[in-house]
C-alpha cells in the first residue's frame, strides 16, 4: 500500500493557489500509520542512532513512535517559548518574516547521533534549523527523515546542499 495513497489533498489551503498535503487522514489508518512508522524502522534499525528528534508538531508523532521502536531518546525541537527549560535557538526564515525554533540545552550530547524527523518538507526552513541546532550542540545529523517530500519547492536541495542526507516516504511533485 502506497503512503502516498493515505494522503489527503485540500486545494486553496491555507491561500488561493495552496496545494495542501494533509497526512492526518495517514494517521487516522491504522494501517496505513503502522506501515510508515515499521517502514521508518525498517531504514534506521539498523544505524546507529542516539536519539530522535521531532519538528514540531507533526514530527513529534513519527519521531515519537520511532524512537520507541528504535528503543532511543526523543527529543522535541519546539517553537519558541515552549519548553520549560533552558534552551538554546535558532532563527528561520518565513515567507513574512522570521520564526524560531528552540531544544533544552541538555537534550543532545557531544556526539550523539540524532535523526531528525518531520511530517514534510517544502522550502527546508525549519529543517535547516533543525539541523544547525543539533550541531551546535555537537550532535551529528544521521538523516533528516519525513513523510511527504514537496521536491519542487527546494527543501531537499537545500539540505543536500548543507551536507545532510535526506529521506522521504513519498514526493508530491508541482506544490
Amino acid at each position: 500500500m502506497p503512503i502516498k495513497s493515505r494522503i489527503r489533498t485540500i486545494e486553496h489551503y491555507p491561500k488561493e493557489g495552496i496545494m495542501f498535503r494533509d497526512f492526518t487522514t495517514l494517521l487516522q489508518d491504522p494501517v496505513g500509520f503502522r506501515i510508515s512508522v515499521d517502514e521508518l524502522f525498517n531504514r534506521y534499525k539498523d544505524m546507529k542512532i542516539d536519539k530522535v528528534a521531532g519538528i514540531e508538531s507533526r514530527g513529534f508523532i513519527m519521531g515519537g513512535a520511532l524512537a520507541y521502536l528504535l528503543g532511543v531518546g526523543f527529543v522535541p525541537i519546539r517553537k519558541q517559548g515552549k519548553l520549560p527549560s533552558e534552551t538554546i535557538g535558532q532563527d528561520y526564515e518565513l515567507e513574512y518574516g522570521t520564526d524560531r525554533i528552540e531544544i533544552h540545552i541538555d537534550a543532545i550530547n557531544p556526539g550523539e547521533k540524532v535523526l531528525i524527523v518531520d511530517d514534510l518538507i517544502a522550502t527546508g526552513g525549519t529543517a535547516e534549523a533543525a539541523v544547525k541546532l543539533v550541531q551546535e550542540m555537537k550532535g551529528e545529523v544521521v538523516e533528516c527523515c519525513f513523510v511527504i517530500d514537496l521536491p519542487d519547492i527546494g527543501g531537499r536541495a537545500r539540505l543536500e546542499g548543507m551536507g545532510q542526507k535526506v529521506f522521504a516516504q513519498c514526493e508530491f511533485e508541482g506544490d
